[in-house]
């Protein structure tokens, strides 16, 4: 890929990409990139009878197929009836946004960023790329992204008195904890953030904004750091502004302070695919969590402690966790047929497996998997991986599975990808980079 100009040769591969699937690549980039409906065809009146009163009723449908849940209320009974209702917990058919960032078919397995395929986007581009484009809607030119490089690396500097904190804190504190509790701590650090204190528009002013943006991102992987040295009974290491992104997270985990120390560069790559393969998924819990704390006009570090919570839970950021203890109760390949037919009865819990999105492969999950293969290269096959191979051919060879549509998600290999790093470190913790990557998803949609 010409590094020159990089958007003008990923825009001929979207194109390519749109073309053969008989799509129009400029709609591609648009509000709905893969709607196949033209603008305005879903447009018009819903005609709605009440069987109770006989009364009818017309609900405007716009042109994105939606209807206002509030035109419902007029649906009454009589003045003690306050209206119909939409009752849709999890938001499994609400659209509570409009949005250009994501799109998501779950029937197909197709995840895009702004219309940008993922599985092109992981291959092509770095996290800060992707994390430009998921911001102000196009991939940087090569100006333009070392502005933004330079931006980030500037603030990736975290106060003393917050690395002080994390030190005083339990040596065996989870390290999403650490992060939750360090997240909200920066936005005393940072008082021009906070609108209660200062009164600015956060949220409405593109140049307040654009700081807290480079301010997240370029702290994040500290913080993250600092919270698994701390497991390790280590003291946190400076950031390097020498490095890329990922380089520079695994300097700060790996260096012990060595300025000579040189990252793996086939590791920072394999987690710059990670942190771009988590960077967005439309309104997912934690996104979701966010926007609800940021709606109130609170300062964005506070917001994003509140995404760290959610993430924080098993059945969202902690995942992956729940994949590795699963696999470490199994232990061996023989013992996967108990195991299956216990998960049949009810009797176990398959994690990693299932979307409340996907009914087809995670695209994701796939680039995972290749990943995973990449790393054993380099630090040793996790014995691991033989049982989960042998999971996932079972499972995906079974009528059970088949027929709920139960494949592999992005979590399933993704937890063995960061053990086998920490047993690089050569540290008994466990190796939580989630706690960057998933926070990191969520910073767009606070800021913008």
């Amino acid at each position: 890929m010409d590094r020159a100009d990089p958007a003008r040769g990923r825009l001929a591969v979207l194109s390519s990409h749109l073309l053969a699937a008989g799509a129009d690549p400029a709609a591609a980039l648009g509000r709905s990139p893969a709607s196949a409906a033209a603008p305005g065809a879903r447009a018009g009146v819903l005609a709605v009878v009440d069987s109770r009163t006989g009364k009818r009723y017309e609900v405007k449908v716009s042109e994105d197929g939606t209807v206002r849940a509030t035109d419902f209320k007029k649906i009454t009974t009589g003045k003690d009836d306050k209206g119909l209702k939409t009752y849709d917990p999890g938001y499994l058919n609400t659209a509570p946004v409009r949005s250009s960032i994501c799109y998501i078919d779950g029937d197909e397995g197709i995840l895009r960023y702004r219309g940008y395929p993922i599985e092109e986007v992981a291959e092509s581009s770095s996290f800060v790329e992707v994390a430009y484009l998921l911001m102000y809607g196009n991939l940087p030119t090569q100006s333009q992204l070392a502005g933004w490089e330079f931006a980030i690396s500037q603030h990736s500097a975290v106060p003393q008195g917050l690395l002080d904190i994390i030190q005083s804190m339990p040596h065996d504190a989870h390290p999403m904890g650490v992060l939750a509790s360090a997240m909200s701590t920066l936005s005393v650090f940072h008082p021009d953030a906070n609108p209660a204190l200062r009164g600015q528009d956060l949220y409405n002013s593109k140049q307040v904004r654009d700081k807290q943006i480079v301010r997240v991102l370029g702290k994040a992987p500290a913080i993250a750091a600092a919270a698994y040295l701390r497991l390790a009974g280590r003291p946190a290491v400076l950031p390097s502004n020498n490095l890329s992104y990922s380089e520079n997270f695994l300097y700060m985990l790996d260096s012990l302070g060595n300025k000579e120390y040189k990252p793996n560069p086939r590791l920072a790559r394999v987690l710059d695919i990670l942190f771009i393969l988590h960077a967005e998924h439309e309104m997912n819990c934690s996104t979701a969590a966010v926007r609800h704390l940021a709606s109130s006009g609170v300062d964005v570090f506070t917001a994003l402690s509140g995404a760290v919570g959610a993430l924080y839970g098993p059945l969202h950021g902690g995942a992956n966790e729940a994949v590795l203890k699963m696999l470490n109760e199994i232990g061996a390949v023989e013992n996967i047929p108990d195991f299956i037919e216990g998960v049949k009865n009810r009797k176990r819990k398959m994690s990693g497996f299932g979307h409340r999105v996907y009914k087809n492969y995670d695209p994701r999950a796939k680039v995972i998997r290749k990943l995973a293969e990449e790393v054993f290269s380099i630090v040793g096959r996790d014995p691991l991986i033989e049982v989960a191979v042998a999971l996932e051919k079972a499972a995906l060879s079974d009528d059970y599975f088949i027929k709920r549509k139960l494949y592999p998600n992005v979590d399933f290999y993704s937890g063995l990808i960061y053990r086998c790093i920490s047993c690089f470190f050569e540290t008994e913790s466990t190796f939580y980079p989630p706690c960057t990557l998933f926070l990191l998803l969520n910073t767009y949609i606070v800021t913008r």
